[in-house]
């Protein structure tokens, strides 16, 4: 059987969507799997991988991105974030609002989408940002992944936190609302009791375990008073997971970053400023227990929040240097490393980094290896450790808070819609992603 564009994978142990690998083939046409069979003998593929001695997983969808489009370019931009998308495995991103202008309307959103279009080589999705002024625009933009309100760590018209507003957006509606949780009067009062200390590590005492704690509760009191959706982002403190553990609605969800379950505070010491995000970097034990939450399936699933800052821009003292750190390219094989290393299994990587994240967003089509699925695939060498170096990697911060880390996992091969974006170590920059579409 011949087909007008398609890729043959060979002999791969590829992961099945009840999260058994198996030695077998996977064949696509267009944009879509067609079969996946221990031996496909009776196809006459335009294209075909030797992928004998690899593993064949759903491609990574990044549920929490800024990648700097429109506005602040000199940090990232669509084109360059999506080549270390590619490079990492990640076909499909979730990026969100606090662009300039602020993604806060439908003409915004637009504009993103159309850039998208022209500059991505993965698919894309965009989150509309809550003021607290802008309900209509919340209730009716399309097509988006759900509201992103910052209760803390912002500015200007994105930072919503009084309790009277919050509420109106928790009232209506039904699409699902992602708040990044934490407490801005606390933030502003510790802010004042530290002031004048330079040493970075002070971040983590200023937006502490408490700040955290205090947003999370209100959001979920909001969310179960209306029963409305509500996903918990970059989820860090043993003392919300607890809360989370003893009172999780079926309707709320949560997820990790690969740096709260690996980096702590101690990082401060070894990278300075580089080590500094919100929420922040927290304590050992806040490591252990998120890490205990994941595999429970209190946190459901992984997103780098990868938020890049040039060199020049961490290279300021505190607390004039920005939060956040890149992290899409490091993502799949940190949390495969920790794979081996036995903190989780293969599958559970597979699960929290692909198709729990296409359930809880409502992506359509997405996550698993099987016939009508979508052909965002991602070929990665378990056998074979490399360092992360800092003159390697493609976005266009350049650096990372993980360079000199010995990983499994990396990407060999990464296909978006049946087409190879990225192969040992070239980029394919002619292929374009398709923004996802989502079911409430």
């Amino acid at each position: 059987m011949s087909y007008p564009t398609s890729l043959l994978i060979r002999q791969a142990s590829l992961m099945l969507p009840n999260g058994e690998l198996i030695i077998g083939d996977v064949l696509t046409d267009g944009r879509q799997i067609v079969e996946v069979a221990s031996k496909i003998s009776n196809a006459s593929p335009t294209q075909e991988i030797d992928a004998q001695g690899l593993t064949l997983l759903p491609g990574v969808i990044d549920p929490q991105v800024h990648f700097r489009e429109p506005g602040l370019e000199h940090k990232e931009d669509l084109f360059t974030a999506s080549c270390a998308c590619a490079k990492g495995g990640v076909t499909s991103f979730l990026e969100m609002p606090n662009t300039r202008p602020l993604t806060i309307n439908q003409s915004a959103l637009d504009d993103k989408l159309e850039r998208a279009a022209n500059k991505c080589l993965v698919n894309y999705g965009f989150f509309i940002g809550a003021t607290g002024e802008n309900l209509s625009e919340l209730l009716l933009a399309q097509p988006t992944p759900g509201i992103k309100i910052f209760m803390g760590s912002m500015h200007g018209q994105l930072l919503v936190n009084q309790e009277g507003l919050l509420e109106s957006i928790f009232a209506q509606g039904t699409r699902l609302i992602a708040v990044h949780a934490e407490d801005q009067e606390r933030i502003n009062q510790r802010r004042q009791e530290f002031a004048g200390i330079d040493d970075p590590a002070i971040h983590s005492q200023i937006q502490d375990n408490q700040a955290a704690l205090l947003a999370t509760q209100l959001a979920l009191k909001l969310s179960k008073r209306y029963q409305r959706r509500l996903h918990i982002l970059h989820l860090s403190t043993a003392e919300e997971t607890e809360l989370l553990r003893q009172d999780k609605p079926s309707w709320v969800t949560a997820e990790v970053t690969p740096q709260h379950l690996l980096l702590n505070s101690s990082a401060y010491q070894t990278i300075g400023t580089l080590a500094q995000m919100n929420p922040p970097l927290r304590s050992p034990h806040d490591n252990e227990v998120l890490w205990q939450a994941l595999r429970d399936g209190v946190i459901d699933f992984i997103a780098t929040d990868h938020a890049p800052h040039t060199l020049e821009e961490k290279a300021q003292s505190y607390p004039n240097t920005p939060s956040g750190m890149p992290g899409v390219e490091t993502s799949l094989p940190l949390m495969l490393t920790s794979a081996i290393e036995g903190k989780c299994t293969i599958a559970q990587v597979a699960n929290w980094m692909s198709k729990a994240v296409a359930t809880t967003y409502g992506i359509p089509n997405k996550g698993e290896i099987t016939p009508r699925y979508d052909a965002d695939l991602v070929l990665v060498d378990l056998d074979t450790y490399h360092p992360v170096k800092r003159e390697e990697l493609l976005t266009k911060c350049g650096w990372s808070p993980f360079e000199g880390w010995n990983l499994t996992g990396w990407p060999v091969t990464t296909i978006v819609g049946g087409e190879i974006v990225y192969d040992k170590g070239q980029v394919n920059t002619q292929v374009r992603g398709q923004p996802l579409t989502f079911l409430d």
